[in-house]
């Protein structure tokens, strides 16, 4: 079967991720001035603009710049690996295709980011604020998203999986087919 029977479908939605988060983070620094509390949508969460030279939670940001280029390794490697898997992938197997095209997407997105500008553009920054204190989520973008919902659909996928055998040994045990 040739990959375009098996995984073009699922590498246009991640062509379609990396489009959203480039112009959503492009909207962001032509219209958002860096630094600030940025847009108030609701009164738990701004449109901002920052820069993360790390990665999640700003995790190595501050590590002199090698950083960089580690982290582009990585997100070039599992993005490799994932259009590898994807193409091995039957597509029956909706959910694994779903979550490998995000996985993929995302990644790239951010690895665009790293490589051209040498940071990732963040904007969504949910908090609370209380008379005392602020606390706020790091700020994150669409390719973070589409990261953390295609790892959330890579473990519900093989927890469903599991189920399944589960479910057919169990007939099995007790005689029925």
């Amino acid at each position: 079967m040739r990959f375009r029977d098996r995984g073009l479908v699922y590498l246009t939605l991640s062509g379609l991720i990396i489009l959203l988060d480039q112009l959503t983070k492009y909207l962001t620094v032509t219209y958002i001035e860096r630094g600030t509390f940025g847009i108030e949508v609701l009164p738990f969460f701004n449109l901002v603009h920052v820069y993360n030279y790390g990665a999640a939670f700003s995790f190595l940001a501050s590590m002199g710049g090698w950083q960089r280029w580690f982290l582009s390794g990585i997100a070039l490697l599992i993005t490799l690996l994932f259009v590898f898997l994807l193409w091995r992938t039957p597509k029956v197997r909706r959910l694994d295709c779903i979550a490998m095209a995000l996985f993929i997407g995302g990644a790239l997105g951010n690895l665009i980011d790293r490589l051209v500008l040498g940071y990732v553009v963040d904007f969504l920054l949910f908090y609370i604020r209380t008379e005392d204190s602020l606390w706020a989520y790091p700020a994150f973008n669409v390719a973070d998203i589409a990261v953390c919902v295609g790892a959330g659909l890579m473990v519900l996928s093989a927890f469903l999986r599991k189920e399944g055998k589960n479910e057919k040994q169990g007939a099995k045990v007790r005689g029925e087919t």
